[in-house]
């Protein structure tokens, strides 16, 4: 038996990584906020939507626990992984991937735009983490994955904030590799360009335009397409948590398209 932990599992890149994994063999536990944030207002995953992924997961024939937490909030985290690890007995990967997106000039935006994105994006990872890491440790193996971003490797217009919380995961990715090494543990990032998620359709909303423009305009993608699919970081990550990829730790797998090369 594998265990997957997966944080903003309900829609997007969380649900189709655990559906792949799910596919793979691996038991499920699903985290998701399922609930409407006052920023950014667009549509969060839902608690119906946890419920469906876990019938999914099921009919694969594997067994899955669905929590509704946010990543900020320490404790209803912590019960959640000692749940999960109740139940299971192990956690054996863990897919960081629970995050907001939003625009605004670096001068022009609030406090709480700026306190926001930076909790949930950096802060949160840090906490589902620290609550994992040491049941790796005991065990001596395990897998991170944290989902950063393009604006984890550069720096973009009207998305200061995003582009300063991803950076600040891809530096946290780099040393956790450092700090678990000894214990046989990898930790590595993966940086999508834009990807067809409901966030993408929230974020498109937001700026009164439709997905695709949204997506042509900030990303600059060499290939021809607008972005990538959520089975394309799917497999991304279920390539990184398998033995293909044992020795890769501390590293950025980059699925952009082309984009980085501009």
């Amino acid at each position: 038996m594998t265990v997957a932990l997966i944080t903003g599992a309900a829609h997007g890149q969380g649900r189709a990584t655990a559906l792949a994994l799910a596919a793979d063999g691996y038991d499920v536990v699903a985290l998701d906020v399922a609930k409407a944030l006052e920023y950014p207002a667009y549509r969060m995953g839902s608690s119906g939507e946890l419920d469906s992924l876990r019938d999914e997961v099921k009919a694969l024939g594997r067994d899955c626990l669905t929590f509704v937490a946010d990543v900020r909030e320490d404790a209803a985290v912590g019960a959640a992984v000692a749940d999960a690890f109740a139940h299971f007995g192990r956690i054996d990967v863990l897919f960081n991937n629970a995050g907001i997106c939003a625009y605004g000039l670096a001068h022009e935006l609030t406090e709480t735009a700026w306190d926001t994105m930076i909790d949930i994006n950096l802060k949160g990872p840090w906490i589902v983490a620290r609550h994992v890491i040491p049941h790796m440790i005991e065990a001596r193996a395990g897998v991170i994955v944290n989902n950063s971003s393009i604006a984890g490797l550069r720096g973009m217009g009207r998305l200061s904030h995003y582009a300063a919380s991803k950076w600040g995961l891809t530096g946290l990715t780099k040393s956790w590799a450092i700090e678990l090494a000894p214990y046989g543990i990898r930790v590595v990032s993966i940086h999508p360009t834009g990807v067809d998620t409901p966030l993408n359709d929230g974020l498109a909303e937001m700026e009164g335009k439709t997905p695709r423009e949204i997506a042509e305009a900030s990303a600059g993608n060499l290939l021809p397409v607008p972005w990538v699919e959520t089975s394309d970081v799917a497999e991304a990550v279920r390539f990184l948590v398998s033995e293909k990829a044992r020795y890769m730790t501390g590293s950025e797998f980059v699925i952009d398209a082309g984009l980085l090369t501009r």
